[in-house]
């Protein structure tokens, strides 16, 4: 019988969404402190204006804001601090090659617990202009305007 892969959304970035077109996802393991894990079963983090780099073979999660634990003690972690992030080689290659290419950055767009450890699924993404964005506004403008005509 298959295992079941249980996951539970920690936070999802949807600036990201908004600001960037999204060409490949991928998911990545992420080393934490204790204090970290504890803060993010409550909740609290967020991945606004979070970004990843890829320097001497490794990747790491910038700007990724993880609040302190309410019960940690003088050992809580500093919440703006730059994690490790877990990928196979050839994959750090790959993301290595992608984001060489003009245009593209390493952008999470949500952490998730996936069987008991958190998860950051990173994209490759190409940031959009502001044409584009107003172009997606106005889709979904249309988009929810026909939705009312028809539910009439």
């Amino acid at each position: 019988m298959a295992e079941q892969s249980e996951e539970k959304n920690i936070t999802v970035n949807r600036k990201a969404q908004h600001d960037y077109f999204i060409k490949e996802r991928l998911e990545a393991g992420i080393v934490l402190v204790g204090t970290e894990v504890k803060a993010l079963r409550q909740n609290r983090a967020s991945l606004v204006d979070s970004y990843a780099i890829v320097k001497d073979g490794e990747v790491w999660l910038m700007n990724a804001n993880i609040s302190h634990y309410d019960q940690g003690s003088y050992n809580n972690h500093d919440p703006l601090r730059k994690r490790k992030l877990l990928l196979k080689k050839s994959e750090i290659r790959k993301l290595k090659k992608a984001v060489s290419e003009k245009g593209n950055t390493l952008v999470p767009l949500r952490l998730y617990f996936k069987n008991g450890k958190v998860k950051v699924e990173l994209a490759i993404a190409a940031g959009k202009r502001k044409y584009d964005k107003r172009e997606d506004i106005a889709k979904r403008e249309a988009k929810r305007e026909l939705e009312r005509k028809l539910k009439q």
